[in-house]
């Protein structure tokens, strides 16, 4: 059954497995497009333009219970990987979870995001971030509550809302919002490989023997990223 839905990245709820038939030969470690991963009909240019290492984008939501989930595993394949990728990461706006088109509670999620970028704390707070929400269960949903969070971080309050309301994080909001969209990203986390290859727990946990867990169905999914970055990669030589 899937799931990082979109509703479930929002609400939190309770995770489900499931088996759907796939082709023969698919496994997270043979990975066949259109089962353990989707290829974009219109590839999105990257970062890394015509360079050796392979772009790869996680689209996640600091509110998202499963990509605070991930995190811990991503962070060890990234370590793993060396110069041969390009870590990017966007996170999402799904917009008002009670429907309100004028209001949406991720929004500060997303410039805190580019603010500790900009400062160039995200080393250190990513996880802390993460750890805020789901743990310690801090409503980190509005500019002020973000604000105060930073301070007692023992980031200067001053200087952090200074980047935080400035039009450079701004423009990084918009931005990501636009690659939200061109990616039509419907749940996170979500994982791209060179603009163009598609895949995350979701679409592999509709694999037979991907992982009947959480931690064995983010081990499969990391496999079949391991596949891609070499596809992608041997595309470039």
């Amino acid at each position: 059954m899937r799931f990082f839905q979109k509703a479930l990245a929002i609400a939190g709820l309770s995770l489900s497995f499931g088996l759907l038939a796939a082709s023969a030969g698919a496994s997270p470690t043979n990975p066949v497009a259109g089962k353990e991963y989707k290829v974009l009909d219109n590839p999105q240019p990257t970062d890394s333009g015509l360079g050796k290492k392979v772009e790869v984008t996680e689209f996640f939501g600091y509110f998202c219970p499963h990509c605070n989930a991930l995190e811990p595993t991503l962070e060890e394949w990234i370590a793993k990987q060396g110069d041969k990728i390009s870590l990017k990461r966007v996170p999402v706006d799904f917009g008002d979870p009670n429907g309100d088109p004028k209001k949406s509670p991720y929004v500060a999620q997303k410039k805190l995001y580019y603010t500790l970028e900009a400062m160039g704390k995200l080393p250190e707070m990513h996880k802390k971030v993460f750890n805020a929400i789901h743990v310690q269960r801090q409503r980190l949903d509005t500019d002020a509550a973000i604000a105060d969070f930073a301070a007692k971080q023992g980031l200067d309050k001053a200087k952090f809302l200074d980047v935080y309301n400035s039009f450079a994080v701004q423009t990084k909001v918009t931005r990501a919002s636009q690659l939200q969209t061109a990616y039509k990203i419907d749940g996170v986390p979500t994982l791209i490989v060179d603009g163009r290859y598609v895949t995350s727990p979701s679409i592999v946990s509709a694999t037979p023997g991907a992982g009947d867990s959480e931690p064995a169905l983010f081990k499969s999914t990391l496999q079949v990223l391991d596949s891609l970055v070499a596809k992608a990669a041997a595309g470039k030589k």
